[in-house]
């Protein structure tokens, strides 16, 4: 009897004791619950360098597609010079034939065509062999894109012609070329020597 007395006298102490301590550890883990943790400073950091990153990352993309366009627009400018020196790169020495093939067809001009026949063999000789020599080197000029300008009769023209005068002419047309005294030449395309030439004007 006195046992079991003295054991129920000492368990509601041993009780309330546990109590007191569960209880303070219990109060921390609701607080502690109740808190939301903040991000580590570290992931912070990784996230902004991330985004430097990423904005380097846009520059650097941009440098590089300007430099492949003007890249391509220099590529394409250097092959234009290149194209055109070729057609246009002989144009010095064009010029200087020119004035053999005027000489050659001032001497073909000056021959008197009645003169040309079999009763003079020499001069006929000769000049049956300027014509050839006249042709073949109109034939090379064509070869190499330079061709003769011989508007008579045409439109006057201020990029292809040169007027030395301008005067009435019974039966043409004002504005046109009424006499070449001398033919020009295009090389490609282009403009090497203006033709010279007379335009009628209106009465």
């Amino acid at each position: 009897m006195y046992c079991h007395s003295a054991f129920s006298r000492a368990t509601p102490r041993l009780l309330c004791t546990a109590a007191q301590q569960k209880s303070p550890g219990a109060g921390s883990e609701e607080e502690n619950g109740a808190q939301k943790p903040e991000p580590p400073a570290a992931e912070k950091a990784l996230t902004e360098e991330k985004a430097q990153l990423e904005e380097q990352v846009k520059e650097l993309t941009d440098k590089y597609k300007r430099a492949l366009a003007d890249t391509e627009n220099i590529r394409q400018r250097s092959q234009k010079m290149i194209d055109e020196a070729k057609l246009y790169g002989i144009q010095g020495f064009c010029k200087d034939l020119l004035e053999v093939a005027d000489i050659l067809e001032k001497a073909t001009q000056s021959v008197p065509k009645e003169e040309v026949s079999s009763e003079n063999p020499h001069l006929k000789n000769l000049y049956d062999g300027l014509v050839m020599t006249e042709v073949q080197i109109q034939k090379v000029f064509s070869k190499h894109g330079l061709v003769k300008l011989d508007p008579a009769g045409q439109k006057f023209d201020p990029y292809e012609h040169e007027a030395l005068f301008h005067a009435p002419v019974e039966g043409k047309e004002p504005g046109t070329v009424a006499l070449v005294t001398k033919v020009g030449y295009k090389l490609h395309g282009r403009t090497l020597r203006p033709a010279l030439v007379g335009v009628v004007k209106a009465p």
